[in-house]
C-alpha cells in the first residue's frame, strides 16, 4: 500500500524459532516476532509493531506460511512494508516452493481449540468452535473455515458469496493463494487521493466497478470471499502455531481476526497454566525461601510450578482465612487487599530472574509500578495463579510484565521494575 521498495530474504530457522521478522534498513535491526500481541491496528491491513518500528502487511505472507505449514522462519525486510506483489499470497508461496521445504525433526505445534469463542463487531461475526469428540475414534483436525461474504441487498457489485476451505484436505495452493485483495472504485479513488497504492493500477490489482473488475478479471467466480479467507488464515497463524477448529465468520476483516487471535491466546495461556499445575513443584517454599528474603507473613508464594529460563515463571499463591491481613480486611467481608496482590505477582518477578540472583548474590527491590490493574476481588478460599514474563533484565535493573487469575478469570496484572541490589545492602 506504501509503495516503496523493498527487498525480503527468507533464511531457515531451528526448531522452536517461530516466524520472525527483521527490519534490516533500520540504523539497528530490529526483530519483531509475529505473534498478534504484536499487532497494531491499521486500516485494511495487517502491521507489526516492536518500539517505533514497523513492519506493514504482513497477513498475504503470514498466510502462505500457514497454507504450506511453515512453522520456523526468519523473514528480513529491506523496507517498511512487505512486497503486495498483484495483492495476493501467490508471490510468497512460489518463492518458498522453489526454494523448498524441509521437515525438522519435532512435532509440529497444533492448538486444539477447547471452547467456544464468538466475538462481534459493527454487524461482522467471527466465532470458533471445537471440533466435536468422535464416538469411535480421534476427533477432526486441523483448521475448518467456512466464511460468509454478505455486504446486504444494498452492494449490487460485490453479490453474497460462500466458501469452505479445510486445510487437512483442502489445495490452498490452487484454491486459496491466488485470490486478491479488492476494493470498489469509490475505495480505490480514496486511496489513490491519500497517496496510497499509487504504484499499481486496475491491471495489478482487483479494482470492481458497476460493471465488475476493471481492465482485469476474476480468477474465482468468488475471488473476493476467498481473499477474505487468505487474509484469516494470516491473521489467525499470528497466534504462534497451527490452530485445530472450525471458524465461522461473517464479514470479518482484519480488527476482527485480531480480537480472535488475542481470545485463542488467553485461552492458549489457561491451557499452560492448567498443565503448569498438574506437572507439579518445581520449586517448593524452601527453595524459594533461598532466592527471596521474605518470611511469614510477607512471603507470598507457596510454590512455582514452572519456570522457563528466566523468560516465564508461573506461581501458586493459596489464600486462606488464617491469613493475618482477613482480621483488620475486612473482618465481615474478607478481601485480600490489592496492594498484597501486587506484593505476590512482584515476588514471582523476583523469583523468575533467580537464576541471575543466584550467581551475582543480588536480590531484586521493588523499583517502580506501570499499568496496575485489579480486576476482581480474591477471597478466601480462591487459589491465586500468578504469571510472570520477563520484558528486559540487564546487569542493575529488572523488568518483567505479571498477570495473576483465579480459575481462568483475571484477579490482576501490571508492569514491575526492579533495581537489581546486593544482598547486603537489601
Amino acid at each position: 500500500m506504501l509503495g516503496e521498495d523493498a527487498v525480503v530474504t527468507f533464511e531457515p530457522a531451528p526448531v522452536d524459532h517461530g516466524i520472525v521478522f527483521e527490519r534490516t534498513d533500520l540504523p539497528a535491526p530490529v526483530r519483531i516476532p509475529a505473534l498478534v500481541t504484536n499487532v497494531t491496528p491499521r486500516a485494511r491491513r495487517t502491521t507489526l509493531k516492536s518500539g517505533e518500528a514497523t513492519i506493514e502487511t504482513v497477513e498475504h505472507c503470514m498466510s502462505a506460511l500457514a497454507g504450506l505449514r511453515i512453522d520456523n522462519l526468519l523473514i528480513r525486510i529491506h523496507g517498511p512494508e512487505l512486497p503486495c506483489g498483484d495483492g495476493s499470497a501467490w508471490l510468497f508461496v512460489e518463492a518458498l516452493l522453489e526454494a523448498g521445504i524441509v521437515e525438522q525433526d519435532a512435532a509440529r505445534r497444533i492448538f486444539r481449540l477447547e471452547e467456544p469463542i464468538v466475538v462481534e463487531e459493527n454487524g461482522a461475526m467471527l466465532a470458533a468452535l471445537p471440533h466435536p469428540a468422535a464416538a469411535d475414534g480421534p476427533s477432526e483436525e486441523g483448521m475448518q473455515v467456512m466464511f460468509d461474504l454478505d455486504y446486504g441487498p444494498q452492494s449490487t457489485r460485490i453479490k453474497r458469496q460462500v466458501h469452505a476451505f479445510a486445510s487437512g484436505n483442502g489445495d490452498y495452493v490452487h484454491d486459496i493463494a491466488k485470490a486478491r485483495t479488492y476494493s470498489l472504485r469509490e475505495e480505490a479513488q480514496s486511496l489513490w487521493e491519500r497517496g496510497m497504492c499509487r504504484h499499481l493500477t486496475p491491471r495489478e490489482m482487483l479494482v470492481i466497478g458497476e460493471d465488475g473488475p476493471i481492465d482485469n478479471a476474476y480468477r474465482y467466480d468468488n475471488e473476493p470471499v476467498r481473499h477474505k479467507v487468505l487474509d484469516m488464515l494470516g491473521d489467525l497463524y499470528l497466534v504462534g502455531c497451527e490452530i485445530s477448529a472450525r471458524l465461522v465468520a461473517h464479514r470479518s476483516g482484519h480488527a476482527l481476526n485480531r480480537r480472535m487471535g488475542l481470545r485463542i491466546l488467553e485461552q492458549m495461556a489457561a491451557r499452560d497454566r492448567q498443565l503448569s499445575l498438574q506437572n507439579g513443584r518445581v520449586m517448593d517454599v524452601r527453595a524459594i525461601q533461598r532466592l527471596l528474603p521474605h518470611r511469614y507473613p510477607m512471603l507470598l508464594i507457596d510454590r512455582v510450578v514452572e519456570i522457563v529460563e528466566d523468560r516465564r515463571a508461573v506461581g501458586i499463591k493459596n489464600v486462606t482465612i488464617n491469613e493475618p491481613f482477613f482480621q483488620g480486611h475486612y473482618p465481615r467481608v474478607p478481601i485480600m487487599p490489592g496492594v498484597l496482590i501486587v506484593e505476590a505477582m512482584a515476588q514471582l518477578g523476583g523469583l523468575l530472574l533467580s537464576k541471575k540472583l543466584e550467581h551475582t548474590g543480588k536480590i531484586a527491590v521493588l523499583l517502580s509500578l506501570d499499568g496496575v490493574k485489579l480486576r476482581r476481588p480474591v477471597v478466601p478460599g480462591d487459589q491465586l495463579v500468578i504469571e510472570a514474563e520477563e520484558v528486559r533484565a540487564k546487569a542493575r535493573t529488572g523488568h518483567v510484565r505479571c498477570r495473576a487469575f483465579v480459575e481462568s478469570k483475571l484477579a490482576a496484572e501490571a508492569e514491575i521494575r526492579f533495581m537489581l541490589v546486593d544482598a547486603e545492602q537489601e
